[in-house]
């Protein structure tokens, strides 16, 4: 038995195909993982994504750690209920995770991947030491994501007029507290979304609200398929701490000024930078029938230099597609094995669809 988030019965009531995703108990699917992508593309659903890692961070050199500790610049968080995507990275420049940072009135909170909490937790305790701040992880609340759409029209339908208000204006990458309920819009789907965060012993009729407004309940199947036409990485497969954020399209999550602060893994991409990049991740779309998966070999040129990271078929375009890392000189074509056998494919920028558009 693996871990399972307050709603793991609720799943199975509502006819969840259950799997291990990194040592969680977390749904696949309700009964179809093509139709609930299509569903939250076209109208929106519900993600249950309590098993990824809240952490408050509190006290007089809050600031100051994070500062510290991130790549990006949390002195722009001015004000309250604003957000930041950021990088926790180790000395050698590789990715610890990738997070988002939120402004809230006692200090920070930060949002981070399920896969690294023992490592994130262990890593912001121990640099805490040396400030004048606390760590405190929030497994007390509960974090959902309604995406699509619909997702506010049909969220403000069941919430009170304040919560309501607050969910029609909130902008991207911007978060509210609203009593006990934490309200923010970043999304992973490339749609538009709200995030909910709720104490835990209100979780089980909060999602009972959402599916009786007609938010259908969505498995992390579709979430993965919605993110990767995103073009969003997945922590374990498009990065992960061998991994610097030059070669992950993530160097706009990296704050260079002011000079002064020598954040942690700073001087080591530093180096990677004025050395110059030699990889970088870039989006594949297979034009013949087959299954793209991470770990296949790339070959550009006739020469293997390049792989797979995540791969899968596209709901939306209809046709397998990746991210993979490859040379920088690479083109606009490409080959994949795939059982043997060498297929072509096409490169391009590793944004498949966003807000329901096709992009390439």
């Amino acid at each position: 038995m693996g871990l399972r988030t307050p709603l793991y019965d609720m799943h199975l009531a509502l006819g969840a195909k259950m799997v291990d995703f990194n040592g969680w108990d977390m749904p696949l699917h309700y009964g179809s993982q093509v139709d609930e992508h299509h569903h939250v593309r076209n109208e929106c659903g519900v993600f249950d994504i309590s098993h990824m890692s809240i952490f408050d961070i509190q006290g007089a050199q809050a600031q100051a750690f994070l500062q510290h500790l991130l790549s990006n610049d949390v002195s722009l968080l001015g004000a309250i209920g604003s957000a930041q995507h950021s990088l926790l990275l180790n000395e050698q420049g590789g990715i610890i995770d990738d997070l988002m940072v939120f402004r809230i009135d006692s200090g920070y909170r930060l949002v981070s991947n399920a896969v690294t909490r023992p490592r994130v937790q262990a890593w912001l305790e121990e640099h805490a030491k040396t400030f004048s701040c606390s760590v405190t992880w929030r497994n007390d609340l509960c974090l959902f994501s309604i995406q699509g759409p619909l997702a506010r029209e049909r969220l403000t339908s069941i919430v009170s007029s304040s919560r309501a208000n607050l969910i029609q204006n909130l902008e991207h990458h911007s978060a509210a507290a609203d009593g006990d309920w934490f309200i923010s819009c970043t999304g992973y789907t490339g749609e538009d979304g709200i995030e909910v965060m709720l104490p835990a012993e209100q979780a089980i009729d909060f999602i009972n609200e959402l599916v009786g407004a007609g938010i259908s309940p969505i498995g992390i199947g579709a979430r993965d398929t919605l993110r990767l036409e995103a073009g969003f990485n997945l922590y374990g497969f498009d990065t992960n701490e061998q991994v610097s954020p030059l070669t992950a399209n993530m160097q706009d999550l990296i704050c260079w000024e002011p000079a002064s602060r020598n954040f942690i893994g700073r001087s080591a991409i530093q180096a990677q930078q004025d050395n110059g990049i030699t990889e970088k991740l870039v989006g594949l779309v297979l034009e013949e029938r087959g299954v793209l998966r991470a770990g296949q070999p790339v070959r550009i040129d006739n020469q293997i230099n390049g792989v797979i990271t995540s791969g899968s078929f596209s709901p939306t375009l209809g046709k397998a597609i990746a991210l993979a890392r490859v040379p920088m000189d690479t083109g606009d074509r490409a080959e994949v094995e795939i059982r043997h056998k060498w297929f072509p494919v096409r490169v391009v920028k590793p944004r498949f669809v966003r807000h329901g558009k096709i992009l390439i």
